[in-house]
């Protein structure tokens, strides 16, 4: 165990004023980092460790050393032990889809099938328990996988759906294959034209192929599926928070159903919700519902919030439809599918900014890139002030730390980009002088890097995920998984962050993008609350900061790249209450009714 520094914990006040809010818990001999200490560009050599901290009312009161600590043991205190095992600020996934995420785990899961054979026997399987007459749903296929690489077809499901309607999801959401019952049912034939921003697949007869890409042509076809209901939608969720406790992560970001929104309230309410959410809104929808949406729901909850608009300015590279500045290296008469014109996106962003909307946009290729900055750039001219950071509530805090270095400080409106996969070299600088938050998902590069600079070409690749440049360039770095395109296990994205290699080491691509460990963890936690206006509730081990933590099955800071992949989560904490053990017997404070502070 490295030695504990206790630089930035000194000042232990009386004992007198101890006992005036006695902790509802202590973890004693544990290996904590805190996170202070831990920005880029810190001055201080090592970020700050504790043996102890102190936790009431779902927030850390004290840390310090065991000794320190317990002098603030109350009567009814709670004590536990980590056996000097390592715990850490709960990760915050900066870009899930949780809706998503949970009703794949009810659908037919396709994720990880390594042929076109693997996929057509999960559906077999799958249809042979399905009610007569129901749509099939399910996702996570990735042909790139397969031998040859080759999309499936219609053709290729047809025999197998045994006339069900079904329509299966790429694994990035950007591509569909619906089989021909399907097709029928959204009147998609010879004739239909490609929607705008979207394209139908046809073989050389000019009849649809099943595949459909992006939106506009996929909502042909979901628009026809009857909406989950609220049952469905708070099973689905549920499942997809337990994933996210069990690897460790206390806060997501999350791009789901307003209707799962409402399902997320009902669980709050009924004190049954135990993973934060800051829910984004879509870009697209009319100025006066985005206003009544937000006004709906307690802006400082912080257990459930609203925060940005989400808008689609492109595809993805594993589909093709990534806009890109040139052609596709591995498609030359093929750039990819803008969703937006750019006078159409400037004036709709300008608006939703002066209307104090925080904005983030989804863009993969360089031009949609250029196309958002573009965008914020005249945003800014209008934008009102975004909501102010909250400050920590100290006032009960009985160590107080020394003053971390200050957060930069970007543009007060902390415009987005979701994804910022491929730029043009000019706009890093860009990126930097607009305050943009590159908002990247690293477990992204593990399964393109086998194909990304065949998309790219060599030049390209070199601007291609590229997360040192942009903290070079003083950007804001948050990271997340885009779950469930991805694992939403954090330390894969750890791993990539580190190394850039494939997770069996075999392929390394553009290293000099690597970052290091500190500054991956720092991206993952304190960063992305920044990008929800939370940098001062979340993120740090520190009083008056929220009680989220996990406790690990090792050091990461001392393990190796491949055991960082293979580290396990003991225990999560969330509000100061273990929501997720990997031990059935482990000590937890009992759920209090109304703690959601």
């Amino acid at each position: 165990m490295k030695p504990f520094t206790l630089t930035a914990i000194l000042l232990l006040t009386t004992l007198t004023q101890a006992q005036k809010t006695p902790p509802d818990t202590i973890y004693l001999h544990g290996n904590i980092l805190t996170g202070t200490h831990l920005r880029p560009n810190d001055p201080s050599p090592t970020p700050a460790r504790v043996q102890a901290i102190a936790i009431a009312n779902g927030k850390i009161l004290a840390a310090g050393t065991d000794a320190e600590i317990l002098k603030l043991k109350g009567p009814r205190t709670r004590i536990i032990d980590l056996h000097h095992a390592f715990a850490m600020p709960g990760f915050n996934d900066a870009h899930t889809h949780m809706g998503a995420a949970g009703r794949l785990q009810l659908s037919i899961n396709l994720d990880g099938v390594k042929s076109l054979a693997e996929m057509q026997q999960r559906i077999r399987i799958y249809v042979a328990k399905a009610q007569p007459g129901i749509w099939l749903e399910g996702g996570g296929w990735d042909h790139t996988l397969w031998p040859g690489a080759k999309l499936p077809t219609r053709e290729d499901i047809d025999p197998i759906t045994q006339g069900h309607p079904c329509i299966l999801e790429r694994v990035d959401g950007h591509i569909a294959l619906a089989n021909s019952a399907a097709l029928a049912t959204a009147s998609i034939t010879t004739e239909t034209p490609d929607p705008a921003g979207a394209k139908i697949d046809r073989d050389s007869s000019g009849n649809p192929t099943g595949i459909l890409r992006e939106t506009a042509a996929t909502n042909l076809v979901f628009s026809k599926i009857p909406s989950p209901g609220p049952e469905e939608r708070t099973k689905a969720l549920n499942l997809a928070i337990k994933d996210a406790l069990a690897h460790g992560v206390t806060s997501v970001q999350d791009n789901s159903d307003w209707e799962d929104f409402l399902a997320l309230e009902e669980l709050e309410d009924a004190h049954a919700l135990h993973l934060r959410f800051a829910e984004w809104l879509p870009f697209d929808k009319p100025l006066e519902v985005l206003k009544e949406r937000r006004a709906s729901h307690p802006a400082d909850d912080p257990l459930l919030h609203l925060t940005m608009l989400k808008g689609f300015m492109d595809g993805s590279l594993g589909s093709r439809t990534a806009a890109l500045d040139a052609p596709y290296s591995d498609d030359p008469d093929n750039s990819g599918l803008p969703r937006y014109d750019q006078d159409k996106l400037t004036q709709m962003a300008s608006e939703r900014a002066a209307a104090g909307f925080q904005l983030g946009f989804h863009a993969i290729g360089d031009r949609a890139n250029a196309m958002a900055l573009n965008a914020f750039g005249a945003a800014d001219q209008v934008a009102t002030l975004a909501p102010p950071p909250t400050t920590p509530n100290t006032t009960d805090a009985h160590i107080i730390t020394t003053p971390p270095p200050p957060d930069p400080a970007p543009a007060a409106f902390r415009f987005r980009v979701e994804h910022a996969q491929v730029l043009l070299p000019e706009d890093f600088d860009r990126y930097a002088s607009e305050g943009v938050i590159a908002s990247m998902q690293p477990s992204h590069l593990l399964t393109d890097m086998k194909w990304a600079t065949d998309r790219l070409g060599p030049d390209r690749a070199k601007y291609a995920y590229a997360w040192k440049s942009f903290l070079d360039h003083n950007v804001t770095l948050a990271f997340g998984t885009d779950y469930p395109v991805e694992s939403i296990n954090p330390f894969r994205g750890l791993y990539s962050a580190i190394t850039r290699q494939n997770e069996s080491g075999a392929q390394t691509f553009q290293p000099q993008e690597k970052i290091s460990l500190n500054e991956a963890i720092y991206a993952y936690t304190q960063s992305s609350a920044f990008a929800e206006f939370r940098e001062h509730q979340k993120g740090r081990l520190e009083p008056g900061y929220l009680a989220d933590l996990i406790v690990l099955d090792r050091d990461i800071t001392a393990a190796t790249p491949q055991q960082l992949l293979r580290t396990k989560v003991l225990s999560t904490i969330v509000n100061g209450e273990t929501v997720y053990s990997q031990s059935p017997n482990a000590q937890s404070p009992k759920p209090k009714a109304g703690a959601n502070n």
